[in-house]
Order: structure tokens, then sequence, then C-alpha cells
């Protein structure tokens, strides 16, 4: 009478273990930080060029270079 409440029991008890297993694995977590540290920096590259590019300092940056190297 019992026995399809114990074979139920058995298969929770089993996905849990599995769900328990892949939990506690972490081999992916160093990739996943890598990206997103990745994505940040890119992210912080491109306001740096936007404003860049706006503001035109790049190129008096360049400008000064050169009249600083050429007399």
């Amino acid at each position: 009478m019992f026995e399809p409440v114990t074979t139920i029991h058995q298969a929770l008890r089993a996905v849990a273990r599995r769900i328990a297993t892949r939990v506690a694995d972490a081999s992916g977590q160093t990739t996943a930080e890598y990206a997103l540290v990745i994505l940040g920096a890119a992210a912080i590259g491109t306001l740096l060029i936007a404003w860049a590019t706006k503001s035109h300092a790049v190129g008096k940056l360049f400008d000064e270079v050169v009249g600083k190297i050429l007399p």
C-alpha cells in the first residue's frame, strides 16, 4: 500500500541530491566572474571613448604632444 509513496520519495531524494551536487559545483563561477569583469571594463572603455570623442580631448592631446616634439 505504501510502495508508490516510497518510490516517489526515493525519486524526489535522488532529484534533490542531483540538484545539491550541481549547486555545490562552482566550476563555472570563475568564468562568469571573468565575463562580468570584462563587460564592466568594456563599458568603462566605451564611456571614455565617447567622452574623448565628444570633447575632442584626444585631438588636443595629440596636438600638444606633436607641438612639443616638433618646434
